[in-house]
């Protein structure tokens, strides 16, 4: 009963805040002088989160979870450049973060250079903007607490053949880890704290696709077939310029980690309004001290895998979809693989622009840890302008 009361409050708070947010026509408002022109813009995600440990307490919030605005603009042909900066979730000194940050220049033939503060090209389900997702959060694959790399500082080139059906992207950039054993916690190294082991990555990605480009998003509006498969990987070293205080057992949470490569093979399909996305990726990660063995570490390493399969249709096309999907991680020092299912229904009033979400999660041995099960349930309205 209790349960139910906590399901029925989500789909209220859902359905609340489609009240709140107006349906108006999105996309950003642009002024253009000639070639020089001025764009701004950004998302509005407010969330609902409950979440029901077998082993504890529930808990629940209500919070932004994205508040991002940005400024784009252009003075000169083939230049552009843009800033972005999230205001969710923000506490204490934290007050607002910097996300995409560069400058970037696209008088090449099929290339793009960017140099700044802008997204790895790791992991297709982190590519694909947060706006763009199926779920209210993401799987463990797009997840940067526990491997992929988040958006970072250096010189990012991206391109594609005459076709458009083979895309690619490299970056070499600076990258901060935030120093946990239960986590491979990927920071970018304009919001870091004075703890965060520093280092340089190299990585980049291809993605074909059949017929016919496909965008980094999730669930079929075109009703078209549509379809590809990805591969990426990345390597990153500790520069040695932050060195944390080696800390005795039991308090090894801050154990500096050394190296890290990350190998990725991702796809997906669309068509007649179903969408199937795929995706594995594996971490082997070595911290310094060879002797923790500790969250996901045992002897200072870990092999971590992640995986997710997610489908999705369209019930009334464009309008309102079903979404189903399974992940699951583990990890050298996990007594059980950590599996989530999660189930969810996406109304687009306005496709991705303005829409609202409900989200069921049901995580079992969280952790690693046998029997450690946790129901979550989120529900969020998006505005993006």
């Amino acid at each position: 009963m209790f349960f139910r009361k906590k399901v029925v409050m989500a789909v209220s708070a859902a359905l609340g805040l489609g009240i709140m947010i107006p349906a108006a026509n999105a996309g950003g408002v642009t002024y253009k002088d000639g070639d020089k022109y001025m764009k701004l813009g950004g998302r509005i995600q407010l969330q609902y989160h409950y979440a029901d440990p077998d082993k504890g307490q529930s808990t629940d919030e209500l919070l932004f979870r994205r508040l991002r605005p940005y400024i784009e603009g252009s003075l000169h042909p083939d230049w552009k450049g843009k800033f972005q900066w999230d205001m969710g979730k923000a506490k204490g000194y934290n007050e607002v973060a910097i996300k995409d940050a560069y400058m970037e220049y696209s008088g090449f033939n099929n290339m793009k250079i960017k140099l700044g503060n802008y997204v790895f090209p790791f992991s297709r389900e982190f590519v694909t903007s947060s706006k763009y997702q199926q779920f209210v959060e993401r799987t463990f694959v797009g997840d940067r607490n526990y491997g992929t790399p988040d958006r970072n500082l250096g010189i990012h080139a991206s391109g594609h053949n005459a076709s458009d059906r083979l895309t690619w992207g490299v970056s070499i950039a600076s990258a901060s880890i935030d120093p946990s054993n239960s986590k491979l916690d990927f920071d970018s190294p304009v919001n870091k704290d004075k703890d965060f082991n520093e280092g340089w990555m190299i990585g980049g990605r291809i993605d074909f696709h059949p017929f016919g480009k496909l965008k980094f998003s999730q669930g079929d509006f075109k009703q078209e077939q549509k379809a590809t498969i990805g591969l990426a990987a990345f390597t990153w070293n500790n520069d040695g310029d932050v060195q944390n205080n080696k800390l005795p057992p039991p308090d090894t949470k801050d154990t500096d980690v050394d190296a890290v490569t990350g190998f990725e093979v991702s796809g997906a399909y669309r068509n007649k309004g179903f969408s199937t996305d795929l995706e594995y990726n594996r971490f082997d990660s070595e911290l310094k001290d060879n002797t923790v063995t500790s969250g996901l570490y045992k002897n200072g390493e870990t092999t971590l895998e992640n995986w997710m399969v997610k489908g999705g249709y369209m019930v009334i096309p464009g309008k309102l979809e079903l979404v189903l999907g399974y992940s699951s991680q583990d990890a050298d020092n996990y007594a059980e693989a950590w599996t989530r299912f999660s189930g969810g229904v996406n109304w687009f009033v306005h496709k991705h622009d303005v829409k609202y979400q409900l989200t069921y999660r049901q995580n079992s041995d969280k952790n690693g840890v046998k029997g450690d099960d946790e129901t979550e349930i989120f529900a969020q309205a998006q505005y993006v302008f």
